[in-house]
Parts: C-alpha cells; sequence; structure tokens
C-alpha cells in the first residue's frame, strides 16, 4: 500500500501554526513572541530567501522551545529541506557554539535563517529594553554568533 503525497503546508499555513504554538508566550522584552517569528520571517524574505526559508523561519524556535515537538516536524506536510533548516538551527542542550554554528553552516539554507534571527535579537531597539547587564551578556553572545557563522557585526 503506498501513501498518498499530502499537500505541503502553505505559508500561511506554516505561520498560523507557528504563532498558535507560541501563543501566550513573550520574548526578553515581554513582547509576544509572535512578533519575533514575523520578524526573522520578514528578515529571510528581505535577505532573499525561499518559500523553504521562510517557512524555517516561522518555525526556527518551535522545537527549541518544546512549542512544537520533533515529532511533530518529522511529520509535517514540509519540504525536507525545512525541516532540515529548523533542525539545524535548534540549540541543543549543553551543545558548543562552535558546534551549533558548524551545524548551520553545514545545512543549505540555515545561515540564512540564523543570520535574520539574530539580526532581530541584536536589533538596538529591542535591546534597549533589557538591563544593561543582559543587554551587555546578549550583545557579545549575538556578536560571537554572526563571528563563528562568518556574518558581518551589521545588523
Amino acid at each position: 500500500m503506498t501513501e498518498t503525497p499530502r499537500t505541503p503546508l502553505t505559508l500561511a499555513q506554516v505561520e498560523a501554526t507557528a504563532r498558535a504554538a507560541h501563543a501566550g508566550q513573550t520574548d526578553k522584552a515581554g513582547r509576544p513572541y509572535a512578533e519575533h517569528l514575523r520578524a526573522v520571517a520578514e528578515g529571510v524574505r528581505e535577505r532573499g530567501g525561499d518559500e523553504d526559508q521562510i517557512a524555517a523561519a516561522w518555525l526556527h524556535d518551535a522545537v527549541e522551545d518544546d512549542a512544537l515537538s520533533p515529532q511533530w516536524l518529522g511529520e509535517a506536510a514540509l519540504s525536507s529541506r525545512t525541516k532540515d533548516i529548523v533542525l539545524a538551527v535548534t540549540k541543543r542542550a549543553g551543545e558548543p557554539p562552535e558546534a551549533y554554528a558548524a551545524r548551520i553552516l553545514a545545512t543549505p539554507g540555515a545561515a540564512l535563517v540564523k543570520e535574520a534571527d539574530l539580526a532581530h535579537n541584536a536589533d538596538p531597539a529591542r535591546l534597549a529594553i533589557l538591563d544593561e547587564a543582559t543587554r551587555m551578556r546578549l550583545t557579545e553572545k549575538y556578536a560571537r554568533m554572526r563571528a563563528l557563522l562568518g556574518q558581518s557585526d551589521a545588523v
């Protein structure tokens, strides 16, 4: 018995899924988490990303934040490329930043998604809301990851 191919999720369906999965969550500045997801997806689009990358941008934190399970991702009607990108940008507990960056660089399309994520995370307007110690810690963390990925320091 062969499986009938499923119709892939549209970007609108991926967005709705991501928004629902992260409903009620806020970012470090207390803003609705969906704003970050939208900004990363738009950042990917503005950088010339394709539909697989934009879908991955909407879902980039879903597995890491336990908003969606790895099983859900594995079974979702998404391209294997989108799934690979989501898994590449999903941080693993105890993983050194160098290994994380290497996995991103080894996965086609993932560096662009991470670039858009870092650009939004490091946005001075977002960081300005945080206390100075947190702002400094995050600024250094994001700059180090950009360096490991070979990305310019420009946000």
